[in-house]
């Protein structure tokens, strides 16, 4: 009766945590929805792209590759290892979590990369219309200057523009293909410039200084949680290092103790219980600002 209660468990956390992220990603597009329309109203709500659909540099194409990467390991561990429901069930809930937070940790890196990119160009902007360029003489400027993947979105934008097509489009476009909030700023910063006019140099100096705070803010807040990340990590991996020792001196023992429905509830409740402490230091480790 254990091992089917813990069944029940494992698969009804894993479905707490789908909705919990769909909830949070539900919330950050409408947050951001609210935002954008409160400058260029103009915009069909059709336009807008959701994080699930981003085409962009920031697009995730290996988001789903984790889960499935636990279910077909739970599989392997079942049908061909010859582990119980119970305890294959709880490998795949943990390999699948641990891969979804590295993959996660790939997009953030990814994002912080554009956004290191961004304050450089803006600061070229800057410098190129403090010198009396025009503002797409000065975008060119930073172009040159740039590097993938922010130099294919800049590129993109300017050509546009000087195609002819709407700029507040244009400008709208960019902060929809890259849902930041520092590209929000930037692409607000000259949506407003382009339909009001006025000088740009010190409203961008404004935002550039606006988005490195905000890179600093976010490089102090990761090294104050390194420090527990690193251990909490070192301590899982110390569990299975540990099992792993117990199997090679005791082989028999072990698996004995496992092929038992109080051992194999017991070991998949400890891993069942690593999955959501690593779920909740994601969670609680993430910047909200």
């Amino acid at each position: 009766m254990l091992p089917i209660f813990l069944t029940l468990g494992c698969m009804l956390l894993l479905a707490a945590i789908v909705v919990y992220q769909w909830q949070l990603i539900s919330l950050r597009s409408v947050a951001l929805g609210r935002l954008a329309s409160a400058i260029d109203d103009a915009v069909p709500a059709s336009r807008r792209t959701s994080s699930w659909s981003i085409s962009g540099p920031l697009a995730r194409p290996l988001r789903i590759v984790p889960y499935l990467l636990g279910v077909v390991l739970g599989l392997i561990i079942w049908l061909v290892v010859g582990f119980s429901l119970t305890l294959s069930i709880a490998f795949g809930l943990i390999v699948a979590m641990m891969s979804a937070e590295v993959e996660a940790y790939l997009a953030t890196m990814k994002s912080a990369k554009l956004e290191r990119q961004l304050a450089d160009a803006i600061d070229l902007m800057i410098g190129a219309l403090g010198a009396g360029t025009g503002v797409t003489s000065a975008m060119a400027a930073a172009i040159e200057e740039s590097s993938y993947p922010l130099k294919g979105q800049l590129e993109d934008l300017l050509a546009r523009i000087r195609l002819g097509d709407d700029p507040q489009a244009v400008f709208r476009s960019l902060s929809q293909r890259i849902p930041l909030e520092t590209f929000l700023l930037f692409s607000s910063t000259l949506a407003v410039h382009w339909e009001v006019g006025g000088s740009l140099a010190p409203t961008l100096a404004s935002a550039g200084r606006t988005i490195r705070d905000r890179i600093e803010i976010g490089r102090r807040i990761q090294s104050n949680i390194a420090q527990s990340q690193v251990s909490t990590v070192f301590i899982l991996l110390l569990t299975y290092f540990i099992a792993a020792v117990v199997w090679r001196n005791s082989p028999e023992q072990m698996q004995a103790f496992l092929n038992t429905d109080m051992g194999g509830s017991v070991v998949a409740g400890s891993m069942v219980l690593q999955a959501v402490g690593i779920v909740w230091m994601s969670a609680i480790s993430k910047a909200k600002f």
